[in-house]
């Protein structure tokens, strides 16, 4: 997939980012002769790289600089024997089928033949790929390394880390408030060791889609929090518990409206459809009938429904009747405001009140529950209904892989992980783990075949390159608050974890760019569909600041995100290695293509950035301000490079 199908280039950043305010402080005032690592390095590298061209259509190559390319690795069909160490830590894991599963399968592509192939991998299993985790990689092999990380304790989970910062307590006022939630995430995605776990959370939390930003409860924070913990915990697990504790999460029951969904009675009223429509449409089974590769099967001369408007209403009778879990929650007394709850329920799956719960029979996808059968084993059916639909394993297969891999999979792709889903070597069906390591130990993930085609590939999602760059730089808050917040402000990333406009997520897995050459190639896109010239240029204008100076925030000790007072950049990236290369720069480039962009950008681009970089001289005697000017343009030009927004 080319990057170029975007409309229009980004133009280099000017002084008004989003995120710093109006009046800058003079400690964090840039004078005009600061602006000089922008626009000279934008400048020289816009016009060498004709107007963003970036080389895209060259074939990355070794460069004259010294830099090397992805494409130049030789990735071996040779490197078959799982080293000694990684054969340890698969044997030592139960996970995604022990070794009878993916993790035990002879592959062609078993170990990195060089850093180049670690990253890559690294940049499809988690969110960046340091130097410790490069060496992890190639010691254990790829399976190793998964296996390593499926042992991998969770640590703190986001609500705990909501109650240990204080957000649980009256006097930080947070009860009717939506940021504790982006903070806790956003620390979890930044700091959390257990990388590859939080990685598939986010990819499902773009298939069971939950918005923060269309809650309306008390203690949202803490909702979506517990929501994010539940998806965290169920990354490895298997897909009928998700789909349970999916169905009964506060945070579904109310963003989906079955929360407080009543029977039918002689006025009319009938259950909530809201998300018994939904959980087939986006969550288990889709639209129409597929075949295990995912394709539409045609097998009767069209394409068949998978549900009708009857299932939806009937299945609807089955979630009626469950509310939110209030025992062991106290009440709380804030003054001027109405007793509230305390956030306990938060986390708790909801419960069945008989009384509210339809009596009606239900037919549904062709099986019959008498209406008389009690309401919680109904629903335990028509979930094992779901869980066991033909459908379900290329439906959710398919939309994994997009999300870890690349956009447009071949259905031979899907079929191999549909069939994992099926059974991960043990006769389990829905082990995400075992999945999840089908798809990164692909061959159509690991062979270096995908950095050349120009169907391979996807579209980073600007959350993904703004966790990067903070993981990638060792982002730190010298408050210890983390207030990272809503950055799905169209002026800043257009993209925030689990801040979806809708349950569609921010992107439909099957969208395709209007008048372009991935619509006449028949191809998709899905993140294009959040890509414009306003968000691309608005990523620009973030990141510009961002990476420079940090996270401006205010009154950085406190909890709250107030609107006044003393600010700060509190969170400020670590660029200790890239200094010591400042002087150099093409080997402060290869580094950059390495850790960001797995050495996928090619040298032709790298040239033209060193060249860019070269034309404000630094040496040793430069200033610090300087020094870091350059680090700065260097890490923008990489990251705003077509070919590393384009992940192979």
């Amino acid at each position: 997939m080319n990057y170029t199908e975007s409309a229009s280039c980004p133009a280099p950043a000017d002084a008004s980012e989003s995120q710093k305010p109006s009046t800058v402080p003079p400690s964090v005032a840039e004078p005009r002769r600061t602006r000089t690592w922008l626009a000279a390095s934008i400048a020289s590298a816009s016009a060498a790289l004709q107007a963003c061209g970036g080389g895209g259509e060259d074939s990355p190559s070794s460069s004259s600089a010294g830099v090397s390319s992805a494409s130049s690795t030789g990735t071996s069909a040779t490197n078959s024997s799982v080293s000694v160490s990684g054969q340890a830590v698969i044997a030592a894991t139960d996970a995604a089928g022990g070794t009878a599963g993916p993790l035990g399968q002879s592959r062609t592509y078993v170990n990195p033949g060089n850093d180049f192939d670690a990253v890559r991998f690294l940049l499809q299993a988690q969110f960046s790929a340091s130097e410790s985790e490069i060496a992890s990689v190639r010691t254990l092999g790829y399976a190793g390394w998964l296996a390593m990380q499926f042992n991998t304790p969770p640590g703190l989970t986001a609500w705990d880390w909501l109650e240990q910062k204080g957000y649980s307590s009256t006097d930080v006022g947070a009860y009717y408030s939506t940021y504790p939630a982006d903070m806790a995430i956003w620390w979890q995605l930044v700091n959390s060791p257990d990388t590859l776990r939080k990685r598939v959370a986010l990819a499902l939390s773009e298939i069971f889609v939950v918005s923060t930003t269309g809650i309306s409860v008390v203690w949202p924070g803490q909702t979506m929090a517990a929501w994010w913990d539940m998806l965290s915990s169920n990354a490895f697990g298997n897909f009928r518990k998700l789909l349970e504790d999916v169905t009964l999460h506060p945070a579904m029951g109310n963003y989906l409206s079955m929360r407080g969904s009543l029977k039918e009675n002689a006025a009319g009223r009938h259950p909530d459809e809201n998300y018994a429509r939904e959980v087939m449409q986006l969550m288990t089974i889709g639209l129409v009938k597929l075949n295990l590769d995912g394709t539409v099967d045609m097998s009767t001369g069209a394409a068949v429904d998978t549900y009708t408007q009857s299932d939806v209403s009937n299945l609807a009778r089955v979630f009626s009747g469950y509310n939110v879990d209030m025992t062991g929650n106290v009440t709380l007394n804030v003054p001027g405001i109405y007793p509230i709850p305390s956030p306990t329920h938060t986390r708790l799956p909801m419960v069945l009140n008989a009384s509210y719960h339809s009596t009606l029979d239900v037919n549904f996808l062709g099986n019959f529950i008498s209406g008389r059968t009690e309401g919680n084993a109904q629903r335990k059916m028509v979930l094992d209904i779901l869980f066991n639909h033909a459908n379900v394993a290329p439906f959710i297969s398919k939309q994994l892989i997009q999300r870890l891999v690349t956009s447009n999979p071949t259905p031979g792709y899907v079929a191999r992980i549909a069939a994992v889903f099926q059974d991960n070597g043990k006769g389990v069906r829905g082990d995400i783990g075992a999945v999840v390591a089908a798809i990164l130990l692909d061959q159509e993930a690991r062979s270096p075949d995908g950095l050349s085609s120009p169907t391979f590939g996807k579209v980073r999602e600007p959350m993904l390159r703004f966790v990067q760059w903070a993981r990638s730089f060792k982002l730190t808050s010298t408050a210890g608050t983390w207030k990272l917040s809503d950055f799905s402000n169209p002026s800043q990333l257009g993209q925030s974890p689990l801040r979806a406009g809708s349950v569609f997520n921010f992107f439909r897995p099957g969208y395709v760019p209007p008048l372009t050459a991935i619509a006449s190639n028949g191809l998709v896109a899905p993140e294009f569909q959040i890509l414009n010239e306003t968000s691309v240029s608005a990523y620009i204008n973030f990141m510009q600041t961002t990476i420079r100076y940090g996270i401006y925030v205010r009154q950085p000790a406190v909890p709250q995100m107030p609107s006044s007072g003393a600010s700060a950049y509190d969170m400020t990236a670590d660029y200790s290695a890239e200094l010591a290369l400042v002087t150099d720069a093409a080997a402060l480039m290869g580094r950059l293509n390495l850790i960001l962009a797995g050495g996928q950008i090619s040298a032709t681009s790298i040239a033209n950035m060193v060249a860019a970089l070269n034309a404000t001289p630094i040496t040793a005697t430069s200033t610090a301000e300087s020094k870091l000017d350059r680090i700065a343009a260097a890490v923008l030009m990489t990251m705003a490079s077509p070919e590393y927004l384009v992940q192979k």
